[in-house]
């Protein structure tokens, strides 16, 4: 058994983007009044999901021996993107927050990140066990 699996690396890796999507959000809602302020937007699930790479889809083929294997970048070089939301409204001093679609993310995110660390918890509880079973 193998004790850092692909699944252990992705949620410690979704559980650290949700609470930098967390803190992105309290950000913008902090910067609600801030004229010229633009929402920021946080995209990490695609690069997960290319990190993960369950089937395979993803990584890019060699079909020479001359090819390099670049891989499709795993879970040490992940990086998430940041960028300006372009579906944000301009209100009448520049600012592109909605606090409330804001405040209904980070109640939504919240969810998500609970249920990561239940799903962190029973993998580590079925490690445990597997662990104390083979004595």
């Amino acid at each position: 058994m193998e004790i850092n699996d692909k699944t252990l690396q992705a949620m410690a890796n979704a559980l650290n983007f949700r609470q930098m999507k967390q803190e992105i959000m309290a950000s913008n809602v902090a910067n609600a009044d801030t004229p010229d302020y633009k929402a920021k937007k946080v995209d990490f699930e695609s690069a997960l999901a290319r990190a993960i790479d369950v089937d395979g889809k993803m990584k890019m083929q060699t079909t020479d021996s001359k090819h390099f294997d670049v891989g499709n970048g795993g879970f040490n070089n992940l990086q998430p993107e940041i960028y300006n939301d372009p579906n944000g409204v301009v209100s009448e001093n520049g600012n592109t927050v909605d606090v409330e679609a804001e405040m209904a993310q980070i109640a939504e995110n919240k969810i998500l990140y609970d249920a990561l660390v239940q799903l962190v918890n029973k993998k580590m509880g079925m490690m445990k066990y597997a662990i104390s079973s083979e004595k």
